[in-house]
């Protein structure tokens, strides 16, 4: 390890020497961690970070004065659709999806990093709980529908098959996630196909470009944001295993998404249909204002733009056919061939502009004194994952139903909206439509039928395991003709009674 005098020498090519300021009043312990965590910081890369950050954070905030000029939105033969297409096409695109799935050619790899932080928990999103009755988490939803896609597709061809799970974690997320899966057995996954990778820390740094001590013993780090993906796929030879694995094809979600279909059969097959390197999913906003970035074409080159850089009256447009122009909202759910993304490890990922999130961040005053900040104090610097779309050749959209595929966790209760409740409603009503699509019918306590059709709150509560149906397939055989009392879970075993 480097010596003090060493670390010292480090910090002042990088203007960065007030970080050692409590070094001496140090335990041994404590004073070698700090002094391995700054010997860590390359110096010209820890300057120009500080650098960059105080001056991307004085930039004046709102759109480029020509966006407007330069904004289009996707063109039409660029953007699938789930609802404006036919029966047979859906077919195609399933069968194609289906067909790369059991040749072993399709990965998934989540965005596991963040801290959670609004959600006000103190552990990883995957582990969280949503209130479903049968009490599962996101990860496990998540287990289990790769499961059981690996059984459709399989089941098709004849053959055993496996998609990969590549999770990103971060140094927060990283310990927790590891131990939460080998405690419930990879919720039976093959351990050899579930990858634990960590994504790089950043130092926060103040408005006038100094790194933040989040204690006389460590200086404040934040994940690079999800767009670290493509140095950590690097860092940690990810690419290298998709390659040996035979892997082609890769399917890259956010953890927070309670109805995000993995490997999603229908996406793929339109992906790989069209020919394309790069893709998203979208939904079409809710409204003009909705504060979700809008897929789309700046400079002929396509891009997320951010809800905030897009002026009112541009989000009002309106195409022919009623809906809004720029609508194509973007949920974190993309399409990658492996051959693009090694593209952007080798080539493209230092072109990538990070972004300012001005954030409250802990520190310690002159005096040592921890301090918890009422406001913004600091700016953690990150990048996107959707960053790499301007770099494809081939770009589409896949537009789907947001009921059926996107409620967001983000929010403790009692938020109004993208919160534990709202996410629990969200695929609570899913399986009602499922089910009642099915054929089942359901009873109040006193013989009375419920409405059929849900709004907002499920008027009754009905779980189906995703090793039972991932897109609502199968559960004729379980469900038509049959009359149930609410609460039900639909497993393996069947369905099962819950008490009210």
């Amino acid at each position: 390890m480097a010596s003090e005098q060493d670390v010292r020498a480090r910090l002042q090519r990088a203007g960065q020497e007030h970080l050692l300021r409590f070094c001496a009043e140090l335990a041994p312990g404590p004073r070698a961690a700090l002094l391995a965590q700054l010997e860590s910081l390359e110096p010209e890369a820890l300057r120009e970070h500080c650098q960059r950050a105080a001056a991307a954070c004085a930039q004046p905030p709102g759109p480029p004065p020509d966006l407007a000029a330069r904004l289009r939105p996707l063109p039409p033969e660029r953007v699938g659709s789930v609802s404006r297409s036919d029966a047979e096409r859906r077919r195609l695109w399933e069968e194609e999806g289906f067909r790369q799935i059991a040749l072993n050619k399709v990965a998934v790899l989540l965005l596991a990093g963040g801290q959670g932080t609004r959600l006000g928990v103190t552990y990883p999103k995957g582990m969280y709980r949503v209130g479903l009755p049968s009490q599962k988490t996101l990860y496990q939803l998540q287990a289990e529908r790769i499961r059981r896609v690996e059984q459709l597709a399989g089941e098709r061809h004849g053959i055993r098959c496996t998609v990969p799970w590549y999770i990103m974690t971060s140094e927060f997320t990283l310990g927790p996630t590891a131990e939460f899966f080998k405690e419930h057995g990879f919720f039976h996954l093959d351990p050899d196909n579930v990858v634990l990778f960590e994504q790089r820390m950043l130092p926060a740094v103040t408005f006038d470009g100094k790194a933040i001590l989040e204690r006389k013993d460590k200086v404040a780090m934040a994940p690079d944001g999800n767009g670290g993906l493509y140095c950590a796929l690097a860092d940690h030879q990810i690419l290298e295993d998709m390659e040996r694995r035979g892997v082609e094809f890769v399917h890259v979600y956010c953890v927070d998404n309670i109805l995000v279909r993995l490997a999603d059969p229908v996406f793929i097959g339109f992906c790989v249909l069209q020919g394309a390197d790069c893709g998203a999913k979208v939904v079409e906003k809710a409204y003009p204002e909705e504060p979700v970035g809008v897929v789309c074409q700046v400079d002929g080159v396509p891009q997320v733009v951010e809800y905030s850089e897009i002026s009112p009256e541009i989000a009002s447009l309106r195409a022919p056919d009623g809906g809004l122009l720029y609508g194509a909202g973007n949920i974190c759910n993309h399409f990658f061939t492996w051959s693009f993304l090694r593209a952007v490890t080798r080539e493209f990922e230092p072109l990538l502009k990070p972004h300012v999130a001005v954030k409250k961040v802990p520190y310690v005053d002159e005096e040592g004194n921890l301090v918890k900040p009422l406001t913004p104090n600091g700016i953690k610097m990150e990048k996107f994952v959707f960053d790499v779309f301007q770099f494809a050749e081939n770009f589409v959209a896949f537009q789907v139903l947001r009921e059926e595929e996107f409620s967001p966790l983000k929010n403790a209760d009692p938020a109004g909206r993208d919160s534990p409740t709202t996410a629990r409603h969200a695929l609570l009503a899913q399986h009602l439509r499922w089910a009642l699509k099915a054929g089942a019918r359901f009873v109040g306590a006193h013989g009375t039928r419920p409405p059929e059709l849900p709004s907002g709150e499920p008027p009754v509560v009905c779980e189906i395991s995703p090793l039972v149906s991932c897109f609502g397939e199968g559960l004729e055989e379980y469900l038509r003709g049959r009359e149930f009392q609410s609460p039900i879970i639909l497993d393996k075993n069947g369905v099962r009674a819950l008490d009210p």
